[in-house]
């Protein structure tokens, strides 16, 4: 069963996903007057087709192999390799005959789609969801440094005050995912502030915590139970709302971010809790999980704020290009050899992994936005074969007013092929490895 929810969340994101992306191509060709000979969602290899039917000059249809889809346009060099169309004179309606801007728009049309969809998407569930803001009083206690902060420099009670020197209005925008690629932010120490440097390789320390901690959280803060959650061991036990954990297993609690990073340190184990009650001081033995969680919610001194439409645009937009941009920086540590691609790219079977096993519709968008920004990130790389390839082929026209020839174009598909037929092979038995190991 959660193998089938891991597949069913990797069919409908990625069907969502490249339903946009083709869905940009055929909006901007139409726009312009081109034809659209098809339009599918995966692939109709052999010509086996789960659905089809045509309105006007178009076919519809869902392919059998769920790889991606296509748009195929006509007069456009594309995998379909149709060199007898190509052969003809340029028609009105083909994709050839139209200049040099207009096929430029048609074929970033996709990126934009899926640079758009992703927007939207963060843009929703801050909608939803709302924003922990920064308060003065989680100022005033500062963070709880869990042990890859400290590795980098980190200490508990710092004030973050973020990368651009001014505090920013959500607590997340403190320290962005792309810092944590390397980068510097601004820190509060005992009254004085100092640039604190970021090491590139952060987010590998965050990875590779065994306990799943990120660098700090917002809880150098008393441990004040906010509420207790159904079926878990604290409310069984008879913790209650109000309890301030002070010890665990006669060990000092000074914060939540202590207790938590304590307990993960007694994954499947017998612990005794010590907290006062209306000035009472009592204790409750309970086990914990595999992840050392008893089910306790802690109460916190930031401030949960829900954002207008407008509100959430604006983080929402900065939000995903800040995630963009976090792809973008990671890809380019690939190239250059500081991260292995091996340990990087993720095939099917990885983004299923990643979806996960339980089916969660706000963690399932959160991933499915990621995803978007990568494809529209991944498209403009100038492979021949991607849009990134068409784009710089159509560029080098508007800069040099001449045409790229049709036998190049042939030539630079098949190898673009190649190289993506590669990729696939390589991403999928990376994916499989990963398995297996």
């Amino acid at each position: 069963m959660n193998t089938l929810v891991m597949i069913g969340q990797l069919l409908l994101g990625l069907s969502l996903l490249v339903f946009v992306h083709e869905l940009g191509h055929y909006l901007f060709a139409r726009l312009f007057g081109i034809r659209v000979e098809k339009f599918y969602l995966f692939f109709d290899v052999g010509g086996i087709k789960l659905l089809h039917f045509k309105i006007g000059p178009t076919e519809y249809g869902i392919g059998w192999l769920p790889l991606g889809g296509y748009c195929k346009i006509s007069g456009m060099v594309d995998e379909s390799m149709d060199k007898e169309g190509l052969k003809q004179a340029p028609k009105p309606w083909e994709y050839r005959s139209k200049p040099a801007w207009q096929r430029f728009f048609v074929i970033t049309g996709g990126v934009l789609m899926n640079l758009l969809t992703g927007i939207v998407i963060f843009t929703a569930l801050l909608h939803h969801q709302g924003s922990y803001l920064s308060t003065q009083e989680a100022n005033r206690h500062g963070i709880y440094a869990y042990p890859a902060g400290r590795e980098i420099g980190l200490k508990t009670g710092d004030r973050l005050i973020g990368p651009r020197g001014k505090a920013p209005e959500r607590f997340s925008d403190v320290l962005p995912g792309s810092v944590l690629l390397g980068g510097s932010i601004m820190v509060e120490r005992q009254g004085e502030r100092f640039w604190l440097e970021i090491p590139p390789d952060t987010y590998r320390r965050i990875a590779e915590d065994p306990n799943g901690f990120p660098l700090y959280d917002i809880t150098n803060y008393p441990a004040v139970v906010e509420k207790t959650v159904d079926g878990y061991p604290a409310q069984a036990a008879g913790m209650m709302a109000g309890d301030r954990i002070v010890s665990l297993d006669s060990q000092e609690i000074p914060s939540f971010g202590a207790f938590k990073e304590a307990l993960a340190k007694r994954q499947d184990n017998l612990v005794e809790i010590g907290v006062i009650r209306n000035h009472d001081s009592l204790s409750f033995k309970m086990e914990t999980d595999s992840s050392g969680f008893i089910g306790i919610l802690a109460h916190s001194p930031l401030q949960w704020s829900h954002y207008s439409i407008g509100g959430s645009l604006r983080h929402g937009t900065f939000d995903a290009l800040n995630m963009l941009w976090t792809n973008i920086r990671g890809l380019g540590k690939v190239m250059s050899g500081q991260e292995k691609a091996s340990e990087s790219l993720q095939g099917p079977i990885g983004i299923a992994t990643i979806y996960g096993s339980v089916w969660n519709w706000l963690r399932f968008w959160y991933i499915t936005g990621m995803l978007s920004l990568a494809l529209a990130f991944m498209n403009i790389i100038p492979i021949p074969g991607l849009d990134g390839g068409h784009m710089i082929f159509t560029l080098y026209e508007m800069i040099t007013r001449r045409k790229v020839s049709e036998k190049v174009m042939e030539r630079a598909q098949l190898i673009g092929m190649a190289v993506l037929l590669a990729l696939f092979v390589f991403v999928i038995s990376n994916d499989i490895t990963r398995i297996l190991r």
